[in-house]
């Protein structure tokens, strides 16, 4: 997958069929998408580009509605992890501001999915907007496309157990801790990067190490205060862990510097060289805290890892 960061480096592409949006989360409504315009691409011989914004229009937009506290599900690179494994021929990266934003729908295909990419195809989300105050819709992108000779697609909404899947349901889950909800809109874990610290060696007995967790991106969404099943990776390095998040709360719009997350690696001494670690998030186990008896807490975290052994295999 070729990366782009400018309107400008677009030449040459091959047959381009092409989709926009924020893409936040890469769910299963945004993998149908993608499977679809891999599909049409290789119909015509043609090569598969996606173009989205950062940082996303709302907390440009509406920083002091819509994009208040608005929380990324993935951050920059996760994004681009993920897209890279869908096999994407062509990322393509918008830095959005309000001058950006100005841009008119019919501007934005003439000029861009017109003009500068020679788009084939146009595939879009169910009720996709785009343009200078959303103006811009399915309806009217198949009006231009006869105008300008190219073809135009929607992809239905897609549905998890009978619910539409959307970025906001993922957030609203993984928000209240309903990691699994959140996972099955994915269609994938739930993923944090971050880079690790050694903080200490556990005091309940287990001779477990105990490692602080230092997330880069201040608008990544950090699951609420509580203890977790995890997975823990880092090249080589596999582990079950179980992860604790503390003192969670939002400042000036953004994740609190004081946020605390830490993780025990229960299979494995994790490496203390602070290369990222990835964490997956396989479900919220229970609210933090408790007695601190020594004797309370060790059968807690006794439960705990019962509890990840069964779940994570």
């Amino acid at each position: 997958m070729k990366i782009h960061y400018s309107l400008e480096d677009l030449k040459g592409i091959k047959n381009p069929v092409v989709t926009t949006g924020s893409f936040d989360g890469v769910h299963v409504g945004h993998k149908a998408i993608i499977r679809r315009l891999k599909k049409l691409a290789k119909d015509i011989s043609g090569e598969t580009v996606l173009i989205t914004f950062d940082p996303h229009p709302r907390r440009v937009l509406y920083p002091d509605a819509e994009g208040k506290d608005l929380l990324m599900i993935l951050s920059q690179k996760e994004k681009i992890e993920l897209m890279e494994k869908t096999g994407l021929d062509h990322l393509v990266i918008i830095r959005f501001t309000k001058e950006f934003s100005q841009i008119s729908s019919s501007d934005f295909i003439e000029k861009i999915l017109v003009g500068m990419l020679h788009a084939k195809i146009v595939v879009v989300g169910f009720n996709h907007q785009f343009g200078h105050r959303r103006e811009g819709d399915f309806e009217y992108l198949y009006k231009l496309s006869r105008t300008h000779g190219f073809e135009v697609e929607e992809i239905p909404e897609q549905d998890i157990q009978n619910e539409t899947v959307s970025s906001t349901k993922i957030r609203s889950a993984l928000l209240t801790g309903n990691i699994q909800r959140a996972n099955a809109y994915l269609d994938h874990f739930y993923v944090v990067k971050g880079m690790p610290d050694y903080a200490q060696q556990s005091s309940t007995d287990f001779n477990k190490d105990i490692f602080s967790l230092s997330i880069e991106e201040n608008v990544k969404l950090i699951p609420p205060d509580g203890v977790y099943a995890v997975s823990i990776a880092c090249k080589s390095f596999h582990s079950k862990g179980l992860l604790s998040i503390s003192n969670w709360e939002l400042k000036n719009n953004f994740l609190s510097d004081n946020i605390r997350i830490e993780f025990h690696p229960l299979e494995a001494d994790c490496p203390r060289n602070k290369k990222e670690m990835t964490i997956y998030f396989h479900k919220r186990l229970r609210d933090p805290g408790g007695n601190a008896d020594t004797g309370f807490l060790r059968a807690q975290m006794e439960k705990d890892i019962r509890e990840i052994s069964d779940l994570i295999y």
